[in-house]
């Protein structure tokens, strides 16, 4: 097959920093604060001139951020006196820390169509490239990248920012019953106790309100027992596991880190799969797939957002909802919601729902077959809309655990049927290619289709990341 790689390559950027908080023991950490305070005014002022002459270019408003740090570690003042914003920042700055978010890798990229398509060439398109950033502890986030495809299927990238900034997060403000209570029978056993709650709260609450109906149950519980405790801390772990979060619009989109910020994604948020999905009603959501990991479990989530400024992510729920690599199908089929997933580690799945957040039933529809891919195949992506059916992008491993990537087609119409698959894989890892951080492995988390041609972003062994292009007719006529 006639595959096009082109010459960029997206290396980690070992100077792109964003800041974090620092966290200490409350002991030392009230040492530290008596120690600030024990200093005059001058000595306060000369340290902060030092912090700023060094740090101030490396961050956008570091001094928001250092007060924003004091507000959280206020409450170990030894007294309530007034502090003037020099000793705040100062404080503040003990507790902050940079962290390098591509420190270690930069990979599995994910491509959509950019929300702004204006000032174009005739034949071009803007797009979003997402990223997972991987930094000191193996810890992943998702940044973005932007470019433009020409009508000669040129791929521009352009540079990124110099900055890196989280967003400013949020719980949600209302929560929806049946997704909560689906969510909470998911983890958690059904008892009496969890019926009673739910049975008090209205169609839409506010966290506020759940917690009058949990404290209003406990009272009516003589001593409260450890199985309702141990039931109220998983309700509590549920609700912090969804949240919002938004960006100042004028931070450009490489500037925008989604980082861990919930319990159950302590230690990464892994391969997003991007996806531009279409609503019955033409309008266009983008969602992303990803695995949260806490350093032991994974869990699959879903963010979503339609400007890539405000984001929400949410937990999914039902009995499938299990393994990595889940995919959405980029607009309902026959009125249902459809997924992809990999829920026995080793083939691939198709799910069908009538809602988004829960998905209960799975049918497999491809095992792994030829040698590239015996120990398992999976797919690398949402599925692509051709006319002739779903293209979907896959992985495969094979010998000496090396990835490479291959296809499968489903009917446009009935995506239980499969309607041809590759025999032999689009790309494989050349010498070039197989050394980083884990050898022998090329993987995408999702493609697209721009005049008639595939795009194909791909990592590098976990290490960087680049494109390849192929000719939509070239693979459909290997499938058909």
């Amino acid at each position: 097959m006639n595959v096009k790689r082109t010459k960029i390559v997206i290396k980690p950027d070992i100077k792109r920093v964003v800041l974090r908080f620092f966290n200490t023991s409350i002991e030392r950490s009230r040492r530290i604060i008596n120690s600030v305070l024990s200093l005059n005014p001058t000595e306060v002022e000369k340290e902060l001139e030092r912090i700023f002459s060094e740090f101030g270019n490396r961050h956008r408003n570091l001094e928001d951020y250092l007060l924003q740090r004091f507000e959280q570690v206020e409450k170990y003042l030894p007294t309530q006196e007034s502090l003037s914003n020099n000793y705040k920042m100062l404080i503040g700055s003990y507790f902050t820390m940079e962290y390098s978010v591509e420190a270690a890798a930069l990979f599995n990229p994910s491509i959509v169509k950019h929300p702004d398509q204006t000032k174009l060439p005739e034949g071009s398109e803007r797009f979003v490239l997402s990223l997972r950033a991987t930094g000191e502890g193996h810890i992943s986030s998702i940044t973005f990248r932007t470019g433009v495809i020409d009508e000669n299927m040129n791929v521009k990238l352009e540079d990124p920012s110099n900055f890196v900034t989280l967003p400013t997060v949020k719980s949600f403000s209302i929560y929806n019953k049946l997704v909560f209570k689906n969510k909470l029978y998911a983890q958690i056993f059904k008892s009496d106790f969890i019926q009673s709650i739910i049975s008090d709260l209205n169609e839409n609450f506010t966290i506020e309100e759940l917690q009058r109906v949990i404290d209003n149950k406990l009272n009516t519980i003589a001593g409260n027992n450890d199985l309702e405790l141990e039931i109220v801390e998983h309700i509590t772990a549920l609700l912090n596991s969804s949240y919002e979060c938004s960006f100042s619009p004028d931070m450009e989109m490489s500037e925008r880190l989604l980082f861990p910020y919930s319990p159950d994604e302590s230690n990464g948020i892994e391969d997003a799969r991007f996806v531009a999905f279409t609503d019955d009603n033409g309008d266009v959501t983008y969602y992303a797939t990803y695995t949260a990991y806490d350093g032991k479990n994974i869990l699959p989530k879903l963010l979503e957002t339609t400007d890539f400024l405000n984001f929400k992510t949410s937990t999914l729920s039902g009995s499938e909802v299990i393994n990595k690599g889940m995919a959405l199908f980029p607009r309902k089929v026959n009125g249902k919601y459809v997924m992809l997933g990999r829920q026995d580690a080793e083939s691939n799945f198709i799910m069908f729902s009538d809602n988004l957040y829960n998905w209960d039933s799975k049918e497999k529809i491809l095992e792994p077959a030829y040698t590239w891919e015996l120990l398992q195949i999976g797919n690398c992506g949402s599925p692509i809309e051709t006319d002739k059916g779903w293209l979907v992008l896959t992985h495969g491993v094979g010998p000496i655990r090396k990835y490479s990537i291959g296809a499968f087609l489903l009917d446009l119409n009935d995506p239980t049927k499969v309607i041809g698959r590759l025999s032999e894989p689009i790309l494989a890892p050349t010498e070039t290619e197989r050394a980083g951080y884990v050898p022998n492995v090329v993987y995408s988390c999702g493609g697209t289709l721009h005049n008639d041609n595939i795009i194909i972003p791909y990592a590098m062994s976990d290490y960087a990341s680049s494109f390849a292009t192929v000719e939509l007719q070239e693979i459909l006529n290997e499938l058909i």
